[in-house]
Parts: structure tokens; sequence; C-alpha cells
């Protein structure tokens, strides 16, 4: 499931919890990784519908998002990611398919699909990708093995194989894309014939990702030579590793054939000089400002610009400021920002960065008048929207922070941070009630579904509600508690 410079671990969660999301959401007890269990049967026979795709793919992005430490959570980085990953999607077969996109902060290049459209990108990756097209070309061969249901069709052509061997080799082909030793675990559990036929597949499915996803980056305008360069670079850094690399590693090598086979195909393409957006170099800079650490950042930004040394003076500028403001000198933050502004470049990380430091500089009336107008240009940008909203709150302007939301959550109704806002904004106004109908739903969207039921809870004992809120939360609470009675089920079936 996707691609890798292999060696080096990327997702710590352990093959048991990947194997009992599966297991819980597929209605299987969580005892069916033992050896003596019949075969799958006609649940083999029956490919993952999207909507049970997807449940699996939250569960396991929500598991990320909440214990996995190196998830960057930073609302410019993933927007970045979710734009360019947006266009793709849109050039792709599939257009209508449900994709999202989050970074892991490792330097080491690496991507991957998970279950319902949930794809990681290594912060290496971004960095070591020497244009906007190579970059690209990464995220459309993972978008591929979206469009083509590959996991899906993985699973479903193993109908000989028992549910244990299937589970397990769903989780490997997650896993060998976080961590070679989860990897060698889970092919350890299946069968040693079924390991071979798996392998088979997944290098029939890489070359069909590669293939898609060449004929996405053609549509979606960008250089279709990036692919086939970006990979050959990593097959030469990977010579080494590879010769010795674990068997599950060495089914998914960026082998001569498969660069060939890209390379051919650019060649047979006429040539398109494209240009890296703005935000493509800005992203990068705030990326090594957060991996060095704000002090060493100022300096490397600093002598950079001093002695001109840069592929984008907007990003080193962007990056420097960035890292003075991270460092609390906001003074000379906010020089490095009117420097970066004089160069009339357009980009929703520029005017967040200069609101930012507007608010960190005391201005709030200033800052929320950047974050207003950048709004207007850029209305999907989710960093924009957070930024706003906490500018609001910042100001004690509670009230026109809470119309706000209330705006934004019908767009993005699985918003969980809009949910923590909007919960944040009625503890300050004094609404319990409110308060703790919000505060269940941020937990809920993250899977947290005990804290959910405990917040509707606390909203049912406030007594500042009207009838009709109180017989939301009242009918809320009852779905919660119908939800946590079949996990109460599915786990006494698997005891």
């Amino acid at each position: 499931m996707g691609w890798s410079c292999p060696g080096v671990p990327l997702i710590r969660i352990t093959l048991a919890a990947l194997s009992f999301v599966v297991l819980a959401l597929l209605g299987r007890p969580q005892a069916v990784l033992a050896d003596d269990l019949p075969d799958l049967g006609e649940a083999a026979r029956s490919e993952f519908s999207p909507q049970l795709e997807r449940k699996i793919g939250e569960r396991i992005f929500n598991e990320i998002r909440l214990r996995e430490p190196s998830y960057v959570d930073d609302a410019e980085i993933n927007d970045y990611l979710n734009r360019l990953g947006s266009r793709l999607v849109a050039a792709s077969p599939n257009p209508t398919v449900d994709c999202q996109f989050f970074a892991i902060r490792d330097n080491t290049v690496n991507a991957f699909a998970m279950f319902g459209g949930f794809i990681g990108v290594n912060t290496g990756t971004l960095l070591t990708a020497q244009s906007e097209s190579e970059l690209a070309g990464v995220l459309a061969h993972e978008i591929s093995h979206v469009t083509q249901n590959h996991l899906a069709r993985q699973i479903a052509r193993e109908k000989q194989n028992s549910i244990a061997t299937m589970i397990a080799m769903a989780v490997g082909v997650l896993a060998a894309r976080s961590n070679s030793q989860v990897a060698s675990a889970a092919i350890a559990s299946a069968q040693a014939g079924s390991i071979q036929s798996q392998l088979a597949y997944s290098r029939d499915f890489e070359r069909e990702a590669d293939r898609m996803g060449y004929q996405t980056l053609a549509s979606a305008c960008y250089n279709v030579r990036g692919m086939g360069d970006f990979f050959g670079r990593l097959q030469q850094a990977g010579r080494v590793y590879e010769n010795n690399a674990p068997v599950y590693l060495r089914s998914h090598p960026l082998t001569v054939e498969r660069i060939s086979d890209m390379q051919n195909r650019a060649d047979g393409s006429p040539y398109r000089q494209v240009a890296d957006s703005v935000d493509f170099h800005l992203v990068r800079a705030r990326i090594r400002v957060q991996a060095s650490g704000a002090r060493e950042a100022v300096g490397d930004f600093g002598t950079q610009l001093r002695e001109k040394k840069y592929a984008s003076e907007a990003a080193t500028r962007y990056g420097l400021a960035y890292s003075l403001l991270r460092a609390k000198e906001v003074a000379a933050a906010q020089r490095e920002v009117e420097a970066l502004l004089a160069l009339k470049l357009s980009s929703p990380m520029i005017a967040g960065l200069a609101a930012e430091t507007r608010l960190a500089s005391g201005d709030q009336a200033g800052a929320l008048l950047i974050y207003r107008d950048a709004l207007q240009r850029y209305p999907q940008s989710r960093a924009l929207v957070y930024g706003y909203a906490e500018a609001l709150l910042a100001a004690g302007q509670y009230e026109q922070g809470q119309r706000f939301l209330d705006a934004q959550l019908p767009l993005y109704a699985s918003d969980y941070r809009l949910y923590g806002l909007q919960a944040r904004t009625f503890a300050l106004t004094g609404k319990r009630l409110q308060q703790h109908r919000a505060q269940a739903e941020f937990y809920l969207l993250q899977g947290q579904l005990g804290p959910a039921v405990e917040q509707l809870q606390f909203a049912q004992q406030a007594t500042d509600g009207s009838f009709f809120e109180q017989s939301a939360v009242d009918a809320r609470l009852r779905e919660l508690r119908k939800l946590q009675a079949e996990e109460a089920k599915q786990k006494r079936n698997g005891g």
C-alpha cells in the first residue's frame, strides 16, 4: 500500500491495535488471530463497502491522531497537503473519492494510503522533493491506490484463506508502510503460500498505481517527469538497504522496470515546465523551523538571507519570520513579515503568519482585519478559520465568534477542532448546556465515545438550556448509548 525508502519506523501503532480496529468494524471477535479458526467463507466473497472502509480508516486515523507523537498537528501543513491532494483527486479517474491527507513528522521518505482514503506523508518526503511536481507524483501514486480500491481488492482476492490469515495480511499491508518489524510480525502470522500470492498482487497494484498516478499527474497539469525523477533518486538512495530488506518490503521495491516505465511514459509526452506554487516552498520552510528549533532556525534563515543563498526569497523570509515568532522575538518577526508582504505574493500561509504576528504584538484589531480579508480570498483554509476564531476569542468578541463558528460547522461538520472552539466560546459566555454538548461532539469525532457520553450527561444536568436544547441533548445521548451498547456487545463476543 504505497512506497517508501525503507528502514526507519514511521507509525508506532501495534499490530494488535490495528487488528482490533479492523475486526471490530467487521463485527468479528478479537480472538480471530488464533490459528484454529474456520475459513473466511461468505465474508470473503463480498468486498468491503466504501462505508465500511471509511469507518475503518477513521478509526485508524483517530488512533494516529490521538496517540502517535509524530502526527503533525499543524493546520498549515495539513492544509497544504489537502489543497495539493484535492487538485490531484479532481484530476483522477474517480474525482468524487473522499481523500484526507495528513503529515507525519519523520525525516525518512515515505507515504502510505490507508482504508477509506486517508493518506499519510512523511515530512521527509516534502523536504526531499525538489519540485512540487515530484511531491505531486508521490501523492498521485497513493491516490491511485485509493481510487483503484487496492486494499479491499487485495483482501477480497484471498478468499480461500482463514480469517486469521486475512486480517494478518490486511494489517501487514498497512504496517509495511510504517514499521518493518510490525510488517514482519504480520507476515509471520500468515501462511507461507498465502504470502507469495499476496505479494504478487501487491506488485501488480504498485504498477497499476504508477500508471494511474502518471495519468492523474498529467491531467492535473504537473510535470510528469517529476514522478520518475523522484522515484529514480529513491532507488539509488535505497540500493544498499534494498539488497537486505525483509521479504515483504522487497515485494514493493522501486525496481528498474517501474522506473523505466515511468521515464518512458514521460519521454513520450511533450515537455511541460511547471512552476512550483508559493506554498510548496513556504511549507518546507515551516517544516524546517519545527524540525530544527526556533533559535537554530533564526540563525540558519538569517544567514541564507544575508548571503542570498536560497531557492526562494519568500520561503526564506517566511522561515525567518516564523522562527522569530516562535522564539518570542515579536518585533523582529513583525519586521520580517513586512518584508515578506512587500514581495506581493498571494498565499493563505503568508496571511496567516501576518495575522499571528499582529496578534502576538497585541494588535488584535489588526489581526482580525487580516483574517477577515484573507478568508474572503481563501475561504477553504482551515488554518485561517481556526486562527480567526482564536483571534475573536482573544479579543473578547464571543458573540461574533459564535456566529462565525455557527456558519463554519455546516461546511465542516466532521471537524472536531471547530466543536472544540465552539465549546470554549460557550464556556466563556457561561452557556453550560451548549458547552458540554459541543464538547461531546469534539470527543465523538475523535473516536472517544465514553467521554462524549459523559459530556452529554453533564449537559443534561445543566439548567440553562431551553426545552428544545434539552430535548436535543436527550436524543443525542440515546444515540450514543446505543453505540456504547453495540461496542459492549462486540467486546463480549470477542471475549
